[in-house]
């Protein structure tokens, strides 16, 4: 090295080079790092992510290089102030095996440190967005639905939930044998269950022989006098709260098959009130999420939870205490004390009776009374989202415009956010003693007494006919549900038991930066197929130039 030396800047972090190399000779999933180098400045966290997984999982080897040149002149212009001196080679040397030791692993390890933070944030917020939209899926209220859990060995589990969720019928059937004997066996009990219970929708969970088994049912509602449809539902996690303490309570007589395919029936049922049972790391929507800090991922996504869960609100008088620990104000003991108070003394018939409740008091309820819905009250605000301390606003409010309570019930105040408008918010809220704020609240749930936020979403297709991958050919147009988003781009489920990917690049004519701009998880979306490789299993789609 020069004894004369400049002064140079520090190199920025775009000129580090992050570079991986096989340790393995062996194919694997990590087979597109194993040579492969990136700036730092431009991997994508997704990358750096998949990196640091094939390096724990000793398929890759790691290393970050930099300009190491334009570094030792630069620790050599801060330490030599002398450059004539004697003892410059000794303290170049010094530096040179400071640097080499210490800073340098140092260094390595601060960055990588910091993009792993990075990537888990970003990672951590899609996740968030993603389990969002999945527990705010539109319900599918008032059908009877029969929960079918695909199996071979041990069977397909079945169950039979009414309207409300419960339970009215099991069963086990073999129609995934090479027995044709215990087939028909099966199409004979799953048709006696669907004329019996007028079953309007069959929901197949999508693991193990669910492509035989939405074969086997395709075929059998063709037979059925009463009409029924089927569709594919998402089981992630069904397993994971049928072996868990809560389906134990909630199902003591249940086997652990059984439970899954009631969770499956209610699930579609009802997406929020039943995923709150499952962790939501096992649902499966979020990207290397076992790979982040458990104690960030767990506090962000339980933040996502709650925040549904208040948005939707609850029927006090159905909901388990899973479902009701997530309401503001009402903790797990809370929580199991509805559920058992209600058990014991009947349904509520009020929201101020939810105080005569062991460890529900004053402050608890005024936490959580605008979020608990009352259908069997006799005060019709006890079944929209106004808050107790809002009743006599909004009484207020009604006797202002010639309103009564049977008019709420009966949906009759559709032109009152108009009524409002033409004789002036600020003399409404005058006379009703409240905020502008407060009274759009009011009038809002007024006007679509116990609405859902949900209902306005689409709800999911239902579905008659059977499609597998051989029958795909490229520009098939197809319409499919988005299943996970990520960020290189979104994975459709088109009905072949093997969802798609719609790389980023293939998402919109327009530039995209981030899939979540064009794509949720639930959307119903239109996709052409670009490419089918059978043997990986691999499907490529576009929503380019798609009317």
């Amino acid at each position: 090295m020069p004894t004369t030396v400049k002064r140079y800047a520090v190199p920025p972090l775009n000129t580090g080079l992050l570079s991986t190399k096989n340790t393995k000779d062996e194919d694997s999933v990590y087979s597109q790092y194993y040579e492969y180098s990136e700036t730092v400045k431009k991997i994508p966290s997704h990358r750096i992510l998949a990196i640091n997984r094939g390096e724990k999982e000793e398929f890759l080897r790691v290393s970050l290089s930099v300009e190491k040149g334009m570094i030792l002149n630069y620790l050599c212009s801060e330490m030599i102030t002398n450059p004539k001196s004697p003892a410059v080679k000794y303290i170049e040397a010094a530096i040179m095996d400071g640097y080499d030791r210490l800073i340098a692993p140092s260094i390595e390890r601060e960055i990588r440190n910091d993009l792993f933070d990075m990537a888990s944030e970003g990672a951590i917020k899609l996740f968030a967005d993603n389990l969002k939209h999945l527990l705010m899926q539109a319900p599918l209220k008032g059908m009877t639905v029969l929960g079918f859990d695909p199996g071979y060995i041990n069977g397909c589990k079945t169950a039979v939930v009414d309207k409300t969720g419960k339970v009215l019928d099991t069963a086990v059937v073999y129609p995934t044998t090479k027995s044709k004997f215990k087939t028909e066996e099966a199409a004979k009990i799953i048709k006696r269950m669907v004329e019996k219970h007028h079953v309007d929708v069959i929901a197949i969970g999508n693991g193990t022989a669910s492509k035989e088994s939405e074969i086997f049912i395709a075929d059998v509602l063709k037979t059925t006098s009463y009409p029924c449809k089927y569709i594919i539902v998402n089981e992630a996690g069904a397993s994971v709260y049928s072996a868990s303490k809560l389906a134990a309570e909630e199902f003591p007589d249940f086997d652990v098959m059984q439970r899954s395919a009631v969770s499956i029936a209610r699930r579609l049922q009802d997406p929020l009130a039943e995923l709150v049972k499952i962790d939501p790391k096992s649902i499966g929507v979020g990207q290397y999420q076992h790979d982040m800090k458990p104690a960030r991922l767990d506090g962000a996504l339980q933040g996502v939870v709650e925040d549904c869960v208040n948005a939707v609100g609850v029927d006090i008088n159905t909901a388990s205490h899973a479902l009701l620990s997530y309401i503001s104000g009402i903790n797990a003991t809370s929580a199991k004390n509805i559920v058992k108070y209600r058990e014991e003394n009947g349904e509520f018939t009020s929201r101020a009776s939810i105080m005569k409740v062991p460890r529900v008091g004053a402050k608890a309820f005024e936490q959580c009374a605008g979020f608990l819905r009352v259908p069997q009250s006799k005060e019709i605000l006890d079944h929209t989202g106004v808050h107790p301390e809002s009743y006599r606003a909004a009484h207020a409010l009604l006797d202002l415009f010639g309103y009564t309570e049977e008019d709420v019930a009966k949906g009759r105040l559709s032109e009152l956010e108009k009524q409002v408008r033409e004789k002036g918010t600020l003399k409404v809220c005058e006379a009703c003693g409240i905020g502008e704020p407060t009274l759009l609240d009011i009038v809002a749930e007024l006007m679509k007494p116990g609405r859902d936020v949900r209902d306005s979403l689409p709800l999911p297709e239902l579905r008659d006919d059977v499609l597998s991958m051989e029958d795909l050919k490229p520009d098939m147009v197809l319409s499919g549900v988005v299943r996970n988003v990520i960020d290189f781009g979104a994975f459709v489920d088109i009905g072949v038991h093997q969802d798609g990917l719609v790389h980023i690049s293939e998402l919109s004519d327009r530039f995209v930066k981030h899939p979540s701009e064009v794509v949720s998880l639930g959307d119903t979306v239109k996709v052409r197929v670009l490419a089918v490789d059978l043997k990986k299993k691999r499907i490529s789609l576009s929503m380019k130039n798609i009317k």
